[in-house]
């Protein structure tokens, strides 16, 4: 149960051995020696045509095409020699109930490999199948039939992995390859497991120990390309992935493979996603995941719903993003309180799982459950435990600006807004309306003035208005409040809040000439906004501003 469903990679060249005789016909079991299973298969075709009813022939035939990554032609071969002999080998079902399973039919495996002998392949095949019924009772059932044989402990370090419970799965590849040096394989499997825990200068340095045998495994050159992934950057993974055109040789193409073509979308920061993932969808399992990510990343969260109200959620990375996407449709709609509910949920359990809570997810996890519950004090604790990963990241300045700000450090709040770089964020009306606040907060009233007058004059400069004249009012910064409300004034002069809004703010004003905390020459503007009112208590608010005006010689 070790092969992988894609196909098997030819082994690199082996050491050079004598070459046979002009005219000698090689032997299958170098073919096999050399893992070259499709020059196996040719000779044993070929033998099959002269003696069709050799039955060791056709077992190696069966073999063959099992470890080439052809399971279903493995399983005709199967059944026609349990059809043709009168008194068939039984394990040839057990043999057929692997096929079976590799080929996705879990159930028809099951029912196969009872038919076969309790042999400890018997009870590895049904130990996976139970786990893809998700069947627990059987499963701990086969679990305890496992012996301490390396084949029995890879099926168990195999499941332990498919469950993510990674840890384990490595202490068991690392037992192994302390007892058996020679499996160099198991390195791989071992940085596969270090990958997944997020060690990845560990992964790295453990695959090179199987890539100095075998340089152009495709298997550990993309795992390596992963690696260099998360540490690097997309454009270093691909180099690394491309190192797999020289083994696939010319008319072929390293890209010719699902995994791979789902990998470089990632890589590619999710170009031709569309193109590539729907169709993955299955396999790999990461690709229905990335195909949430990709909707997300275009703002369509509710095609990302459609994916994920269909996932049962057993890994941190599916817990997050069905927590992500129940989040934003949970904001986007009036009636998204069980969104935000469910959101608060997921990212809770990943948070305060002991896998994860002290993992970077799980603490980012945890932030966003504080922040759904507007508890921003435990929001930055959780999240200046990762400020020192997240030093380019705008997604965690945006929230730890915000974090900051509902706690009333606005100044904290506007450097952390200042260092968002993306202009997706810097063009959202959200973002223009928190660094407003955070500008007047810290007496800088003018800028967030500049932040209105560069907009154009629709809903979302109308509110930002509203929230410009309000939060200069709180913090005294009456002289734009007063503009602020002059304009609102202007564009509704039907709602008196407005006029009553500009009145306290221009006595305002006044009063901050009079304690000299404002220039008098600003009594001026303020003059002209207030004689575009209608009301009758303006020509009171004139005559007492221009009766002080002249009684302290300042020219209006």
């Amino acid at each position: 149960m070790l092969m992988n469903k894609a196909r098997a990679a030819k082994a690199t060249k082996a050491p050079e051995k004598p070459k046979p005789a002009e005219n000698e016909i090689p032997e299958v079991s170098d073919f096999l020696k050399d893992r070259d299973y499709a020059g196996a298969i040719a000779l044993l075709e070929f033998k099959r045509q002269q003696s069709p009813s050799d039955v060791s022939n056709l077992e190696w035939l069966a073999y063959a095409y099992f470890h080439a990554g052809d399971p279903e032609k493995a399983l005709d071969t199967y059944r026609y020699l349990l059809r043709r002999e009168s008194d068939p080998d039984p394990t040839y079902h057990t043999f057929a109930a692997a096929c079976l399973f590799y080929l996705g039919q879990y159930d028809e495996a099951e029912e196969e490999a009872k038919k076969g002998p309790k042999t400890k392949l018997h009870t590895r095949v049904l130990f996976h199948c139970a786990h893809k019924q998700n069947d627990e009772a059987k499963l701990m059932t086969y679990h305890q039939q496992l012996t301490d044989s390396v084949e029995d402990q890879l099926s168990l370090a195999s499941i332990h992995y498919l469950r993510s419970h990674f840890q384990e799965a490595t202490d068991i590849y690392k037992r192994l390859l302390l007892e058996n040096r020679e499996h160099l394989a198991l390195n791989v499997y071992v940085a596969l497991c270090y990958c997944k825990l997020e060690y990845y200068d560990v992964s790295l340095e453990i695959l090179n120990v199987y890539l100095q045998s075998y340089p152009d495994s495709p298997l550990a050159i993309n795992l390596k390309a992963c690696n260099h992934f998360r540490l690097y950057n997309g454009a270093a993974a691909e180099a690394e992935l491309k190192k797999l055109q020289d083994h696939v040789g010319k008319g072929g193409s390293f890209e010719d493979n699902d995994l791979i073509r789902h990998n470089l979308v990632v890589f590619r920061g999710g170009e031709n996603a569309m193109k590539v993932l729907p169709p993955l969808r299955g396999f790999p399992p990461e690709a229905k995941l990335n195909l949430v990510v990709h909707y997300l990343r275009n703002g369509k969260p509710h095609d990302a719903f459609t994916i994920v109200k269909e996932i049962e959620p057993s890994t941190p990375t599916e817990y997050i993003l069905k927590g992500v996407t129940h989040a934003i449709i949970g904001q986007q709609e009036q009636d998204g309180a069980e969104h935000l509910k469910m959101a608060q949920q997921c990212f809770q359990i990943v948070g305060s799982s002991s896998s994860e809570c002290d993992t970077i997810p799980g603490r980012q996890s945890m932030a966003s459950c504080f922040f759904l519950l507007k508890q921003f004090e435990d929001v930055l604790t959780y999240l200046k435990s990762v400020a020192d990963f997240c030093g380019e990241d705008d997604a965690f300045h945006w929230n730890y600006g915000i974090a900051t700000a509902a706690t009333g450090d606005y100044k904290t709040a506007e450097e952390s807004f200042m260092k968002i770089q993306s202009p997706e964020y810097r063009t959202e009306y959200c973002y223009l309306a928190w660094m407003a606040r955070c500008f007047i907060n810290n007496g800088k009233a003018s800028l967030a003035w500049e932040l209105y007058a560069e907009m154009d004059t629709n809903d979302e400069s109308f509110a930002l208005l509203q929230l410009i004249a309000n939060d200069c009012y709180k913090v005294g910064a009456f002289f734009y409040a007063t503009k602020a409300f002059d304009v609102l004034e202007r564009l509704d002069p039907h709602t008196t809040e407005y006029w009553e809004g500009k009145r306290g703010a221009a006595a305002g004003v006044f009063q901050m000439v009079i304690a000299g905390k404002e220039a008098p020459e600003t009594l001026s503007e303020v003059l002209d906004m207030l004689q575009y009112s209608s009301n009758p208590q303006v020509e009171l608010f004139v005559r007492a501003i221009t009766r002080w005006g002249n009684d302290n010689g300042v020219r209006l």
